[in-house]
């Protein structure tokens, strides 16, 4: 006999809807899986067959064919093994499904005593089944994954034996087993789900470094922070996520959805409802930084899609990892090709560097007991593990000097709700600005636009032009400032971008200046 079950399958971060044909025929004792399958679906007949005979149900001993279409798409993953072991059911005639679930998905991992077990991707292949058209999903009762949020019916159970009673239930009681589940699925409390964040008032004097991080934070603007170890840069970057909107349902929808085909969702729930925030360690390769493989995964760059990515300690990065994120950081997606395909990953990420001037950390901020031991040869070999290009991309570079003795003896005053409500204020008056539009932060602000939205007065023009001669800087530097000018002047609620704007954006190209380029 032949038998239809639907599933899915995640490719990238893609739900891949899968029609699963089981035909079941007369003949010596075979299964076999065909539709381009990975080894960890072939390996399904050992599980599927255990987990039939041991739920009570007889396996056929006859010549088995399971064909998963499209079978020009490679399918991975043990998320199959339900639907196949329904299939099979279905073919042999022990099962008859009698109600809407010829129309819905099944998706689950089998033990080998019928139980199911979590399954990872499940966000991508429930919104894959919603656009395709399907009445509902079936998957495993011990899936955390809060999926109900894709607006899909989803029936939860732990065994094949459930699953099948399913099967003959009437509609109605089948809408009604998805309201309880509904209901009773666990949810995190907000208190679980808070990352726990200290406070900026902690962090002691630094005060230009927090408003160029509130900068920042307003227009979505790239940020380096250069100077000696121990001033604080890391304690400050780590704080930064707390300072930035917290992501609308949409957003955390699709950042779900990437963690999820990771198999990362746990640590995503810790940093909610709070944006992405990942800090890979330096040793990482250009495949776990932009994604890859032979089957490619999202990397870092993807994982910090609508948030933050921190690099600390940058320059000790590979050159070849910073040179493949350039394009990325333009772009905001990471494209990359295969012989399986194209695959397309976003990534509209906020990057936050930091580093030390040089190898023992005090080049231009000695003091009498720390002077720079480092040679000028030494000076420049370590500069040029940061490529020009790259440094140039970076919006925000900011100088992190030492704290003065008062200053760590005074009570911090700036608080990170303070922040986060003046970043909360400039990115309203920048929705305002750009409704209608495409445009969100005045960082994706370019081409022409860029003197419709941000128009400047014959003085401020005159005055920036009279920098980029007297400077030097590049023309992406040029519209920088610019566009940093217009944060600094939604921040102090202006609608006007005037000199002072100009000149405060202008410091905050801390490499753009003459004593770093006459020195490096």
């Amino acid at each position: 006999m032949f038998a239809r079950v639907y599933s899915a399958t995640v490719l990238g971060i893609q739900g891949i809807d899968v029609e699963v044909e089981v035909d079941i025929a007369n003949g010596l004792p075979y299964f076999e899986i065909s539709g381009l399958a990975a080894s960890s679906v072939r390996e399904a007949r050992n599980r599927v067959k255990s987990a039939i005979k041991n739920s009570g149900y007889s396996f056929p001993l006859q010549r088995i064919t399971v064909n998963l279409a499209p079978a020009d798409v490679r399918k991975a993953g043990s998320m199959l093994d339900l639907s196949i072991a329904i299939g099979i059911l279905l073919g042999s005639g022990q099962v008859t499904i009698q109600n809407e679930l010829a129309n819905w998905i099944f998706l689950g991992e089998l033990s080998l005593d019928g139980r199911l077990r979590p399954l990872h991707g499940l966000f991508p292949m429930i919104l894959a089944a919603k656009q395709a058209g399907f009445a509902g999903a079936v998957i495993p009762a011990s899936c955390e994954e809060d999926v109900e949020r894709a607006k899909l019916p989803i029936v939860r159970i732990a065994t094949l034996q459930e699953c099948v009673a399913c099967c003959s239930l009437s509609n109605d009681e089948l809408q009604a087993l998805c309201h309880s589940h509904e209901k009773n699925r666990r949810r995190f409390s907000q208190t679980e789900q808070i990352m726990e964040v200290a406070c900026f008032s902690d962090v002691k004097g630094q005060y230009h470094v927090k408003r160029a991080m509130e900068v920042a934070a307003s227009g979505l603007h790239h940020l380096m922070m250069v100077g000696p170890p121990g001033t604080g840069k890391t304690m400050m970057a780590r704080r930064f996520p707390a300072i930035l909107p917290s992501l609308d349902e949409e957003q955390s929808l699709i950042v779900d959805t990437i963690y999820s085909a990771c198999g990362l969702l746990s640590e995503r729930w810790k940093q909610t409802p709070y944006p992405p925030f990942r800090a890979p360690h330096a040793s990482i390769t250009r495949a776990g930084m932009v994604g890859g493989g032979a089957f490619p995964i999202p990397g870092e760059m993807s994982l910090s899609h609508l948030g933050v990515l921190f690099l600390d300690e940058w320059s000790e990065f590979s050159r070849n990892v910073l040179e493949a994120m350039r394009q990325p950081l333009e772009d905001g997606h990471i494209t990359l090709v295969r012989k399986e395909g194209k695959f397309s990953f976003p990534c509209h990420l906020l990057l936050v560097s930091s580093f030390n001037p040089c190898l023992c950390g005090f080049y231009r901020f000695e003091t009498e007991s720390q002077p720079c031991k480092c040679s000028v040869n030494e000076i420049k070999r370590y500069w040029k593990r940061l490529s020009g290009p790259m440094l140039d991309r970076m919006d925000i570079q900011v100088e992190v000097p030492r704290v003065r003795i008062d200053d760590m003896q005074k009570a911090g005053s700036i608080t990170t709700d303070m922040m986060r409500e003046r970043v909360r204020a400039a990115r309203e008056r920048q929705a305002h600005r750009y409704s209608g539009t495409q445009i969100q932060v005045n960082s994706q602000v370019s081409g022409r636009w860029l003197t419709h939205y941000i128009p400047l007065s014959d003085t401020v023009q005159a005055w920036l032009s009279a920098l980029y001669q007297t400077s030097g800087i590049s023309n992406r530097s040029y519209d920088k400032i610019i566009k940093l000018a217009r944060t600094i002047a939604d921040l102090e609620d202006s609608e006007h971008v005037r000199e002072e704007h100009v000149a405060e954006a202008f410091q905050y190209r801390a490499l753009d200046q003459k004593q770093w380029k006459e020195e490096i």
